[in-house]
């Protein structure tokens, strides 16, 4: 069992890695065959922070395990709210611009309701994981289409701001290339000996498929939005923080919640449906009060994120 952590750590630290080698030499060789910064940005750059997710998730699929790919989606939804948030806003208050609450907080209202929807039924039917990947897309493409006809969306949007500023320039194609194909390699196998290692944790003590997803795998998962939100904040960027965070559970659901339905239909723990889905949508209605705050300034308190953290620590002793 000692090895089995052992492993999950190291498969961990490897498919972080991994994943920002791979984005890194996607975004350098595609602004080097000419593709516009703004394209690269939004596609390659932005899918990054979720790339760990989406990894495990395919993997956690394909061994016939959905609701630890699911659990992995919904959870990392959770902890990056609670946890992440939580624990950003007691370091420092967030401020939250206008633009935030304008253009992505009702986005991610409606894509949550979207997911409450399909698992609502206790099935996770293909089709419904191509409706998310549709949504997906035209997401994308609705950012893409909106920052190029307007001169300030790129400024007011930390989303697409944050994509931009991450592209890497002048990068020789060789070196693009080298760490494209390393990332290739090692973020695949890095999620399957994660999702195996989590497996044998789960058997041990005794934990469901969904239970690991929910907990291990999506705290893990989540990390490097916590690194991310408190760098952002000692660089007094909340925009940024709390962007990334948001961009992150919307990609969750609608790239990497789909995976687990297109590569393996199936039926889901009744716990989705009863309990972790409205966890995860009290979690988005209360970042969004917590944000207007009509009494005061636009901001989370350090109050309000010392609230957060123990509603997760509540959340995790609960389902554990």
């Amino acid at each position: 069992m000692v090895l089995s952590f052992v492993i999950l750590i190291l498969g961990f630290v490897a498919l972080v890695w991994s994943a920002d080698r791979f984005v890194f030499g996607a975004a350098a060789l595609a602004k080097n065959l000419g593709v516009p910064t703004l394209i690269v940005g939004l596609t390659i750059v932005a899918m990054g922070s979720s790339a760990p997710e989406m990894m495990v998730a395919a993997q956690a699929a394909l061994s016939d395990k959905t609701d630890t790919a699911v659990g992995n989606a919904i959870g990392s939804n959770i902890a990056n709210i609670l946890l992440v948030l939580g624990i950003t806003a007691l370091l420092r208050p967030l401020a939250v611009g206008s633009g935030i609450l304008r253009r992505e907080m009702p986005l991610l209202i409606i894509v949550s309701l979207g997911a409450w929807y399909i698992v609502s039924d206790n099935y996770f039917s293909a089709t419904e994981g191509y409706v998310l990947l549709a949504g997906f897309a035209t997401f994308i493409l609705g950012l893409i289409y909106i920052t190029k006809n307007s001169n300030h969306a790129q400024e007011d949007d930390p989303l697409v701001s944050e994509a931009c500023d991450e592209v890497p320039d002048n990068v020789p194609t060789g070196k693009a290339v080298f760490w494209l194909i390393v990332g290739m390699i090692v973020l695949p196998i890095s999620a399957d000996v994660l999702v195996d290692s989590a497996v044998d944790i789960a058997k041990f003590f005794g934990m469901s498929d969904l239970l690991i997803g929910l907990t291990i795998i999506a705290i893990g998962t989540s990390l490097p939005e916590l690194a991310a939100c408190v760098a952002g904040v000692l660089k007094n960027e909340d925009d940024l923080a709390l962007g990334n965070i948001i961009g992150s559970n919307i990609f969750n659901i609608l790239a990497v919640l789909s995976i687990a339905g297109i590569l393996n239909p199936a039926s889901l723990d009744m716990n989705i449906a009863q309990r972790d889905i409205y966890v995860m949508l009290g979690a988005t209605i209360a970042l969004i009060v917590m944000s207007v705050n009509l009494r005061g300034k636009r901001q989370i308190n350090r109050l309000e994120g010392g609230v957060l953290l123990a509603a997760f620590i509540g959340y995790m002793y609960a389902i554990i």
